[in-house]
């Protein structure tokens, strides 16, 4: 298998922010390049459109839409124009999403449903579909085309997931899927083995579906340093997915605790709560050694992609330069 590292960004940013970050990232051999589309922050496919100029070699793409938020029709229409400049090709990643009803946003239900259709629909729209679509959760009067100019291949697909239904159907329909907010090489063989119903089901041969794997990532020459700040950054995002990894008990007062802390603003007293057992699990945070050490377990375990993401180090830009000059030569041997 050849291994893929990608690097993922919040939608925070200013316009001029994304376009230099971009600038920075094409220096480096990076497969893939990622945006977040996390409430409240700006919906993915502006700053894309920005950093694509900018991005030579690597893919693109959004990991991953909330149909609920972002509706298919929008998803498969912003994709067509991203193609047109990207210069090194796009993907499309679905997934169920967090903080919906937090928001206001009500979700589609059933959620296999809506994922599995929200596919379907993408597809129908990039691929020159006709005839309409009606499903349960989405429908498409007969008349109904798309009316821009079309990618003139396949789209890959992403869905994100950890869970055995999901996971399931990305392996009957997606390209990969995406276990966000882990780092963990224990939890690799439990997707895989509910990746391979999917595939199976489908007559689709084992292995198919490529595995990614992607946290928050701190990275410094004071690995101490670095831990600290991922642990300040994880805060926010454990209390979300630390359930979902079956091979991690966490306490549930420890979750509640985490979530009226974020609730109040406290960041000190949130960061306290994660021990460098949990972190581990949870980000990629240390030296560049901690960095090379945690992707060659994560690849070893049958991860086919790892993915670096927000906010990169102590201060971002030179978190990126530490993972493009020393972390990706390092891992050479398994890209090829």
């Amino acid at each position: 298998m050849k291994h893929e590292i990608s690097i993922a960004f919040q939608t925070d940013k200013s316009a001029s922010e994304y376009i230099e970050l971009a600038q920075q990232v094409n220096h480096y051999a990076f497969d893939a390049v990622s945006v977040y589309c996390d409430l409240p922050f700006h919906p993915p496919y502006v700053p894309l459109a920005l950093m694509a100029p900018h991005l030579q070699h690597a893919r693109i793409g959004v990991a991953a839409n909330s149909p609920s938020r972002i509706h298919p029709l929008d998803i498969a229409a912003q994709t067509a124009l991203l193609y047109q400049i990207a210069q090194g090709g796009v993907y499309i990643g679905v997934a169920r999403g967090a903080w919906l009803s937090e928001h206001g946003i009500t979700e589609k239900r059933p959620v296999i449903n809506a994922i599995k259709e929200a596919v379907e629909l993408i597809r129908y729209m990039l691929e020159g579909g006709s005839g309409g679509y009606a499903g349960t959760v989405y429908n498409l009067a007969s008349h109904i085309t798309a009316p821009y100019p079309l990618p003139p291949e396949k789209i890959p697909i992403l869905i994100g997931s950890w869970g055995r239904l999901l996971c399931g159907l990305a392996g009957e329909i997606a390209d990969e899927v995406k276990v966000g907010g882990s780092a963990n090489p224990d939890i690799v063989p439990v997707i895989k083995q509910f990746i391979e119903t999917g595939e199976m089901k489908a007559g689709r041969p084992s292995g198919t579906v490529g595995i990614v794997v992607g946290a928050v990532s701190v990275i410094d020459p004071d690995g101490d340093q670095a831990r600290n700040t991922a642990k300040h950054a994880l805060a926010l995002y454990l209390p979300v997915v630390a359930s979902l990894d079956p091979t991690v008990n966490l306490e549930p007062e420890l979750i509640d605790r985490l979530q009226q802390y974020n609730q109040q603003g406290r960041k000190e007293d949130a960061a306290k709560l994660i021990s460098d057992g949990i972190l581990e699990k949870f980000a990629f945070a240390g030296n560049a050694h901690d960095f090379i050490r945690q992707a060659e377990m994560l690849f070893a375990s049958g991860v086919k992609r790892v993915e670096f993401g927000t906010p990169h180090g102590i201060n971002s830009r030179s978190g990126i330069r530490m993972i493009g000059e020393q972390v990706l030569p390092a891992l050479a041997q398994f890209r090829r």
